[in-house]
């Protein structure tokens, strides 16, 4: 069946809304999947896009799918001679090479131990390999990628709800950010590290962010604003 942005699609239905021309160019992001001259659904949601020319399914699931080019947070498990294991919450561990962080070289090896935490960009994912990380953009540089500070808090939450507070029309994060100083890396992969001026700032973060699933706009709005409230009268 043919379906378009904002429909409830089952595996199987055919995006009708991307052109010939347009394939050339467009980016099809979880849940799409390019079969010869059609884009097919690979999963129950609602098909969603922006930017004209990305196009997503938005469903709810319990286990994350690695998407190659999304950021994830993630738990260093083991070391193994060049390449560390990473915990992102999927099927299988992601490899992540001590020569994926800016400035590494054989020599200069990143200082990464068991434990550590990792806001790190998916280079490959694909069902037939296992996932692979590099803590460095497209230009080599850093940014905001790399090992996370052990005085953060880190804490999961549904794939839905990173998805929601990642939108541009939420208020979520635009509030907290200018209420409550604080630093913090969302993962796709529904991890989420904070780190703000005290324990009790870095609780107010995560509780804000897990309670905004079931939030509408308004809501979202009064809750940042009672606990903004909270603290203030506690400093």
């Amino acid at each position: 069946m043919d379906v378009s942005v904002g429909d409830v699609v089952l595996p199987g239905d055919k995006v009708c809304e991307i052109s010939e021309d347009q394939k050339k160019r467009v980016i099809l992001g979880p849940g799409l999947r390019l079969n010869v001259d059609q884009v097919l659904i690979s999963k129950c949601g609602i098909l969603r896009m922006k930017n004209a020319n990305v196009y997503w399914v938005d469903s709810h699931q319990k286990r994350y799918i690695p998407s190659r080019g999304e950021t994830v947070v993630g738990v260093v498990t083991n070391k193994s001679g060049e390449v560390f294991r990473v915990d992102i919450g999927s099927s299988d561990q992601a490899s992540l090479s001590y020569l994926a962080f800016e400035g590494a070289t054989k020599k200069l090896r990143p200082d990464v131990n068991v434990g550590d935490i990792v806001f790190a960009r998916l280079i490959t994912a694909s069902k037939d390999m296992e996932p692979e990380l590099v803590c460095v953009d497209s230009y080599g540089k850093a940014g905001k990628l790399g090992i996370l500070s052990p005085e953060g808090f880190i804490f999961s939450c549904s794939l839905n709800l990173v998805r929601k507070i990642l939108r541009q029309n939420c208020p979520l994060l635009k509030i907290l950010g200018h209420e409550i100083p604080h630093e913090i890396a969302i993962g796709m992969n529904g991890k989420v590290w904070v780190k703000a001026r005290n324990v009790r700032a870095t609780l107010a973060v995560g509780h804000a962010i897990l309670a905004a699933e079931h939030l509408t706009k308004e809501e979202i709005i009064y809750m940042c604003d009672g606990i903004v409230n909270v603290l203030t009268g506690m400093q």
